[in-house]
């Protein structure tokens, strides 16, 4: 058996006993394609190294802990920054190739690759004193990678110790986009002269991750909920939070957006970013709801509701998500309000 088929064969290995959604989580990450595609992403990169960087009073001799390592570019960030040892952790056979990357990079004696479930791994170290995740998803929680790193902050991170990033806040706002939900969901109204509206109710309820312009805001963002990952756990997580969105201007709304800021707080100087309209491009883009009714607004009228987030029951890692809106106006012409259930999957 050749090395390749024999890695294959290990992860297929690790994978026996685990459901069909969770073996396809973890292959996903099996191609070097996802790999570049975020190795490009030059803010999460760039934001990353620089934290670990600039802090090297903070890495100089600890041991940290690198979940989800990837190919391990956090990993040699880190040993770089002066720490002691770097464990990385990931059940996608792309670690075969971390391995490869950091022997030669000469960093075998720094960095300790695992391959497998956070919570089946062994350390070679009781604690750790740092830990450093890219968990982020699109929605920011889509995936439910942020679970894995709690974990791993309740087993093995020590009193006091740091976490790299350990905030993170999510915003929406509301947009006009009136071509691209015609083109996306009026599609259906009439393919080929036939009526494929069943179709329809599918396009509706699955959200829209894609890079919206910043011109397309017509309400200031609101910032739903933040999370402090030294504190928050798994159950807050499924939420159910308000927003209130006030027009900028006199304009139709089609649809909500999403998106989310990280922080760096433990950094001598933080360091932060934002996957919002208003920022430069990340591959998380920002994540599109269009509603079933097209609301037309003056400037500073408000649209208010909630935003109700939680793991689906089938499948954790899969979102099920809920926007109620309610505009209230004087015209009764113009009163809306609804319910709008969304799958991320």
């Amino acid at each position: 058996m050749d090395q390749q088929s024999a890695q294959i064969s290990s992860s297929a290995d690790r994978m026996v006993g685990m459901d069909h959604a969770e073996v396809r989580y973890f292959t996903s990450y099996d191609h070097h394609g996802i790999h570049e595609e975020m190795l490009k992403d030059d803010v999460r990169t760039r934001s990353y190294r620089d934290a670990i960087y600039q802090n090297r009073h903070i890495f100089k001799d600890k041991v940290v802990l690198d979940v989800g390592c990837g190919t391990g570019i956090l990993s040699m960030f880190a040993v770089r920054a002066g720490a002691k040892h770097v464990i990385g952790v990931d059940m996608s056979s792309i670690i075969e190739k971390a391995r490869e990357i950091v022997e030669v990079n000469g960093m075998t004696s720094k960095i300790t690759l695992l391959q497998g479930k956070m919570e089946e791994v062994v350390l070679p170290f009781p604690k750790v004193d740092i830990i450093i995740s890219e968990w982020m998803g699109y929605f920011l929680l889509y995936e439910s990678m942020l679970d894995t790193v709690l974990y791993a902050r309740d087993r093995y991170l020590v009193p006091g110790g740091k976490i790299f990033p350990d905030k993170a806040t999510m915003y929406v706002a509301a947009i006009e986009d009136g071509e691209y939900k015609e083109e996306k969901i009026g599609f259906w109204d009439n393919v080929y002269g036939f009526n494929y509206s069943p179709m329809k109710e599918i396009a509706l309820t699955e959200p829209l991750v894609d890079t919206v312009e910043l011109k397309a805001l017509v309400t200031d963002p609101y910032a739903i909920i933040s999370l402090d990952l030294y504190t928050v756990t798994s159950a807050d997580l499924s939420f159910k939070v308000p927003y209130s969105l006030t027009a900028k201007r006199s304009d139709f709304i089609h649809a909500l957006i999403s998106w989310f800021d990280i922080e760096f707080t433990a950094c001598h100087k933080p360091i932060t970013f934002s996957t919002g309209p208003h920022a430069k491009y990340t591959h998380w883009k920002q994540t599109v709801f269009y509603l079933r009714d097209v609301l037309t607004v003056e400037e500073g009228e408000v649209v208010h509701g909630y935003l109700e987030n939680k793991p689906n029951d089938k499948n954790k890692r899969d979102l099920d998500i809920t926007i109620s809106y309610k505009f209230e106006t004087e015209d009764p012409v113009r009163y809306a309000e609804g319910s709008c259930f969304y799958r991320m999957c």
